[in-house]
């Protein structure tokens, strides 16, 4: 099992990550602050006076103005494989009052920058409702439902997904291997050194020269404790089996 188009989608956009925006009528690209609530909608922090807070202003007549969010995978190490790139379209508007406050909260749930105290005052909140999602990997282009992108949820390990890999790197390399090649059975040849270079929610991917190969969890994995809780067995066999004893 691994994400699918919806979840990979909602992961790149969660905020983790730098991001364009195409303006409507504006030149850009600009780059722009930004996280996604619950509901997948864009929240955009915006320097309240500046270029970006200008070209974000609705023309006469329009209460919010459209635009394109440009998210490009950033691989964890550099033997890792990109997850690739997303298109998030949409209208955006600027939040005021108790609206602005509750967005406050929400963005601080992903990034709890100080900038948010001056919302208000030298900064602004935009969100944006989402209209339209693509997502490309590989040349291949996929359309993706706003429904289906909405209700999808952010993989809850690509925030500590390098310091995930490192730690194994540093200190779980020899297990590591060796859960690879019994997993791999035949498929394992000799003087394979696996690698895992990503990791997500359903499994990881382990490099061997020039192959790779995807591994999946037993069961998704809900958060770091939990992935902890699952690898155990993997990483202390000696203790599993003298727990056994």
């Amino acid at each position: 099992m691994q994400p699918s188009p919806a979840e990979i989608a909602r992961t790149l956009a969660a905020g983790h990550l730098p991001a364009v925006a195409h303006i409507a009528c504006r030149p850009g690209p600009t780059p722009v602050r930004h996280v996604t609530d619950a509901q997948g909608r864009v929240l955009l922090l915006v320097p309240r006076e500046g270029t970006l807070a200008g070209a974000l202003r609705p023309q006469d007549g329009n209460d919010d103005t459209a635009l394109v969010l440009d998210i490009r995978d950033v691989p964890p190490m550099a033997t890792s494989p990109s997850l690739g790139r997303i298109w998030v379209s949409g209208w955006a508007a600027k939040l005021e009052g108790d609206d602005a406050r509750a967005a406050a909260l929400d963005y601080a749930d992903t990034d709890a920058c100080g900038d948010l105290l001056d919302i208000g005052e030298s900064q602004s909140l935009y969100r944006m409702e989402v209209a339209e999602v693509r997502y490309e990997r590989n040349e291949k282009l996929v359309e993706i439902d706003p429904d289906d992108y909405a209700e999808a949820t952010p993989d809850p390990l690509r925030a500590v997904e390098f310091d995930l890999i490192a730690d194994l790197a540093d200190h779980h390399m020899s297990e590591m291997s060796d859960y690879v090649r019994r997993q791999l059975g035949k498929e394992a040849r000799p003087g394979d050194e696996p690698k895992v270079v990503r990791m997500d929610r359903y499994g990881f991917v382990v490099r061997m020269g020039g192959r790779s190969a995807r591994l999946a969890f037993p069961r998704p994995v809900t958060d770091r404790h939990d992935l902890a809780h699952l690898l155990h067995p993997i990483l202390c066999r000696r203790c599993c089996n003298s727990s056994a004893a």
